[in-house]
């Protein structure tokens, strides 16, 4: 066996002994470990695709389990930096955008 192979066979016990809160040193703060989890899948998307656009390659395919709760998390963000209507606008009419609504 792997080491990914073995590192997700450990997962579901390391993240149920996590306990309902992570502390985030780097942060200086504890998020509750479900947000946790969904800030860390939202930055393994969004390094995954500056990593490929970098090197010419294409972005990679993530699973819906990995990537709707990453998507959603830079929806809420873009929508909470730029307002409502710019990310709807940004997302589904392109033609109406007033620019990027970037969730950074």
């Amino acid at each position: 066996m792997g080491i990914l192979e073995q590192a997700l066979l450990e997962l579901p016990g390391a993240v149920a002994a996590s306990g309902d809160t992570t502390y985030v040193p780097w942060q200086d703060c504890s998020l509750a470990t479900d947000d946790f989890l969904v800030v860390r899948l939202m930055e393994v998307v969004v390094h995954a695709d500056d990593l490929a656009a970098s090197v010419g390659l294409p972005t990679p395919v993530f699973d819906d389990e990995s990537l709707h709760p990453g998507l959603a998390l830079l929806a809420l963000l873009g929508a909470r930096r730029h307002g409502q209507d710019a990310v709807v606008r940004a997302l589904s009419r392109a033609e109406r955008a007033g620019g990027p609504a970037a969730a950074f």
